[in-house]
């Protein structure tokens, strides 16, 4: 959203407004966020982590019931196994090019010509 120009109104400190960081490459960005601002957004993700995903055994990619949260309760009792374990897969395979495709983007921003086929034509990818 800093990219677009959207940003919270005020200060993100006594020194830094919110407003600045939206001129800002994301990664200068969190290095201007205050050591205690960076602590406060991590503890929040550790606990929003442990909350969804640390209280329910087994991980459900790895054979666990599926959390309800992202996946409304349906009975997958008439799916069979191999289904189920290659709908699993397939999860697992998005997340990771996902993982990829966005530290892409981040390589091709930083080091420009670094992934060929993100090069930046005109503007456009």
């Amino acid at each position: 959203m800093n990219a677009a120009g959207i940003h919270f109104p005020g200060m993100l400190s006594s020194d830094i407004s919110f407003e600045s960081l939206s001129s800002m490459s994301p990664i200068d960005a969190w290095d201007a966020v205050p050591v205690a601002g960076k602590a406060q957004i991590l503890f929040t993700i550790f606990v929003a982590e442990l909350i969804t995903e640390g209280y329910q055994g087994t991980h459900y990619t790895k054979g666990g019931s599926l959390p309800t949260m992202v996946f409304p309760a349906i009975d997958f009792s008439n799916v069979s196994p191999e289904l189920l374990a290659k709908k699993r897969q397939a999860e697992l395979n998005n997340g990771r090019l996902a993982m990829i495709s966005i530290l892409s983007f981040i390589s091709e921003h930083n080091i420009p010509g670094s992934v060929p086929a993100l090069t930046n034509n005109g503007g456009h990818f």
